[in-house]
């Protein structure tokens, strides 16, 4: 029986001042403190045995993977399947008292919370991340494998492989700045989950953390 883990990091702080919700818009990169995060996690899986990196190819999510790239010295492959879900609230301001949420012409999006009707489907959504973990499973079987993706989508990955219902609060989301969620496989089989979070420290400092625009 291959025992292997699968390490989903999400991205570090971003450096976004117009507060709008990035999705998949290019061109934000991670924020000063936002590498330090990547590099905190990174250094709490030293001595580990990585033998596979693979990001979002999101910059913020291939910055990120830098310092593990650097740290196991391994090229950072790159898997559209660990992107940042779809979202109409794009490039949008949707704080709360604030931006495109107050204006009724948006409102009819927010019809259905289900699938949901702003943005990529849930299933969809974990059915593209459970099969590019499954992918970096395969390629460090036997060892431990790290993929950076973004909060929605590592969230919505974990409910689905724990069966519960994907639709959820986002308040309630265990998925911080920099954090890991860990799966951890015999043969294809997730036999357990583990959560990380080696950049708390420096996530205390985020305003991101507090009032975040993106993912």
């Amino acid at each position: 029986m291959s025992k292997t883990t699968v390490h989903v990091l999400r991205h570090g702080e971003v450096f976004n001042p117009t507060k709008v919700l990035y999705g998949r818009l290019p061109d934000f990169h991670l924020s000063e403190l936002g590498v330090q995060m990547a590099k905190a996690a990174a250094q709490s899986l030293a001595g580990h045995d990585i033998t596979h990196v693979v990001a979002s190819p999101l910059e913020r999510a291939q910055e990120t993977a830098a310092p593990f790239a650097a740290e196991f010295k391994l090229d950072t492959a790159s898997d559209v399947r660990l992107i940042e879900s779809a979202n109409y609230f794009e490039g949008k301001t949707v704080g709360v008292g604030d931006g495109a949420l107050t204006n009724p012409r948006h409102w009819w999006v927010l019809r259905d919370p289900v699938t949901p009707s702003w943005g990529e489907p849930y299933l969809q959504i974990a059915q593209r991340m459970f099969a590019a973990v499954q992918a970096a499973r395969v390629v460090a079987e036997g060892h431990e494998a790290l993929c950076v993706s973004h909060q929605l989508p590592i969230w919505t990955l974990r409910r689905y492989v724990e069966k519960k219902r994907l639709w959820h609060d986002p308040r309630k989301r265990q998925c911080g700045l920099a954090s890991l969620t860990s799966f951890h496989f015999e043969d294809s089989t997730v036999v357990g989950i583990d959560y990380a979070e080696p950049a708390a420290h420096l996530v205390a400092m985020s305003a991101t953390a507090k009032n975040a625009k993106g993912a």
